[in-house]
């Protein structure tokens, strides 16, 4: 979907704090080399995607290899569905979050609306939310003032979950003086567990197991309400609601995204602060326990200080009775708070989020 427009931004209800949020849709031009996967067919029935997670899984063999038959590329403006959430009493001089969602999930991975908002993530923090790549071109227009109704920010925190946090890992690599400092969620370096995310998900065909039928066939969703479970949460840590409307609302994701989420650059000479958090009990990351190292490091998400050889801070936190999906948890506020206390500590919040303000209860 191609378009030389930005869309018209509409106010939304301001609900449980002290907050206004705008949806938009931006109009990013993007040129990107993609890999081509020609040396596979897109899987078209459910029994199909199933062959294709037994190809990607199978021991001694690389599908991603196997599959890519060159690089192409694409070149265009590109529809990016944004949020932009300012607290009321925003300082002049203000620290923007950029944040960006992984597989499964779409923007309101960081802003639930469920139960009153009390996992919200944005809330938390009153502070910026836009989402969604291309995540460098999205930054510049906001570094240069050429986002609509949004003030040039101070400075730009990126903070990634999942497939998120690796393109958040990219855009350090390609381009380290876009972000002031990463927040990293829900991911490791380890690329050993994907194979039991990629099993565990019992992929179906979205336009056949979704309320929305107008995907194409490689457009694979988790199965069921099983599934969700296993990818993404650490039973009995989670409100059983919350998971009927992540499994309501839950999003497709690509073969071209199932392919390359582990292709991710060795280094980046990143200069800022970096902080890595995962669940303890993360599967796609952590093969369900980011504590079990057999002694080569504190935790697997420690493991990533190598990547940010050039970091001036490094920290690497493993967040208890909680999955991959921090933000579905009874917890995920906590999480919060270790986040925002790390941004704190580098001066990296507006004044005005300086606060301690856990809003969760079971």
């Amino acid at each position: 979907m191609h378009t030389t427009t930005i869309g018209l931004w509409t106010l939304t209800a301001a609900v449980a704090a002290a907050k206004t949020c705008y949806n938009v849709t931006v109009a990013v031009p993007v040129t990107a080399r993609n890999g081509v996967f020609d040396n596979i067919d897109t899987p078209q029935t459910n029994f199909d995607a199933t062959s294709f997670v037994l190809s990607a899984t199978r021991q001694g063999r690389n599908l991603t290899e196997t599959a890519l038959s060159g690089y192409a590329t694409v070149s265009g403006h590109y529809n990016i569905s944004t949020q932009y959430c300012m607290p009321n009493n925003r300082d002049s001089a203000y620290t923007l979050q950029i944040l960006t969602h992984g597989m499964g999930f779409d923007k309101s991975y960081w802003d639930l609306p469920y139960n009153n908002y009390n996992y919200s993530y944005v809330d938390y923090v009153l502070s910026g939310d836009i989402t969604h790549s291309p995540l460098a071109q999205l930054t510049r227009m906001v570094r240069n003032g050429e986002m609509p109704n949004i003030k040039t920010p101070a400075k730009v925190v990126h903070v990634g979950h999942s497939f998120g946090s690796a393109q958040t890992v990219a855009l350090s690599a390609m381009y380290p003086e876009l972000s002031d400092a990463l927040v990293l969620t829900g991911y490791s370096t380890s690329a050993d567990y994907m194979p039991m995310f990629l099993s565990g998900a019992n992929f179906h065909q979205a336009r056949l197991n979704c309320k929305n039928s107008d995907y194409t066939a490689g457009y694979l969703n988790s199965a069921d309400l099983g599934s969700n479970i296993y990818l993404f949460l650490s039973p009995p840590h989670f409100d059983t609601g919350l998971l009927r409307y992540a499994e309501d609302n839950k999003k497709p994701m690509t073969i071209g995204e199932l392919l390359t989420i582990t292709g991710l650059p060795a280094q980046s000479n990143f200069t800022g602060p970096v902080y890595v958090i995962d669940g303890a009990n993360d599967v796609p990351f952590c093969g369900g326990d980011c504590l079990h190292m057999g002694g080569n490091s504190a935790s697997i998400p420690a493991a990533a200080k190598v990547v940010f050889p050039s970091a001036s801070a490094f920290s690497a936190y493993v967040h208890p009775s909680t999955g991959h999906a921090i933000n579905l948890h009874y917890n995920a506020t906590g999480a919060y708070k270790q986040i925002n206390d790390f941004l704190g500590a580098h001066g990296l919040l507006s004044k005005s989020h300086h606060h301690d303000h856990v809003r969760h209860h079971h």
